[in-house]
C-alpha cells in the first residue's frame, strides 16, 4: 500500500474521531427511582460532565418513583436542580402520565422542569437521534 495514502487516510480518520468527540457530546439520563442517592448522583455526574465539558448537551428524564426530584420540596437537589437548569447545563422532563398517576400539576414542578407526554418515548427520541443513554442507579 503506498505509505502516503495510508498515512493522509489514516490523518483523517484520527481528525474525524476526534470532532465527533469534541463536538457530539449528547447524553439523556433515565431517573425512575426516588432514590435520595440516585437524585444526588445525577445531579453530580451533570456537575462533573459539563466542567469538562462545556458544551455537553445533557437531559434527565423523570418518570415513575423518580417524580420526587421534579416536584417543589420534596427533593433534598431540588435548590442544585434550579440551578442547573438555570445556568443552562442540562434540561430536566418529567413524564405527564407519571404526573397525572400520582395528581402532580405542573404549577407543583421544580421551576424549569418541562413535561414530555411520555418519558419513555421522550428517551427512545433521544437515541434515535444519536444520544447516548445512561441509566440512573446504584
Amino acid at each position: 500500500m503506498n505509505k502516503p495514502i495510508f498515512f493522509s487516510g489514516l490523518c483523517m480518520l484520527l481528525m474525524a474521531t476526534a470532532y465527533a468527540q469534541s463536538n457530539d457530546y449528547r447524553v439523556v439520563f433515565d431517573l425512575t427511582s426516588r432514590d435520595t442517592i440516585n437524585q444526588q448522583t445525577v445531579v453530580r455526574e451533570i456537575g462533573l460532565i459539563r466542567n469538562a465539558n462545556p458544551e455537553a448537551q445533557l437531559e434527565v428524564v423523570i418518570y415513575g418513583q423518580g417524580l420526587d426530584l421534579a416536584v417543589r420540596g420534596r427533593s433534598a437537589q431540588e435548590s442544585a436542580v434550579q440551578k442547573l437548569i438555570a445556568d443552562g447545563k442540562a434540561k430536566f422532563k418529567v413524564c405527564a402520565m407519571t404526573m397525572k398517576r400520582n395528581n402532580i400539576s405542573t404549577d407543583q414542578l421544580v421551576p424549569g422542569v418541562e413535561v414530555v407526554p411520555d418519558g419513555i418515548y421522550e428517551i427512545l427520541t433521544k437515541q434515535r437521534e444519536g444520544w447516548g443513554y445512561i441509566k440512573v442507579a446504584h
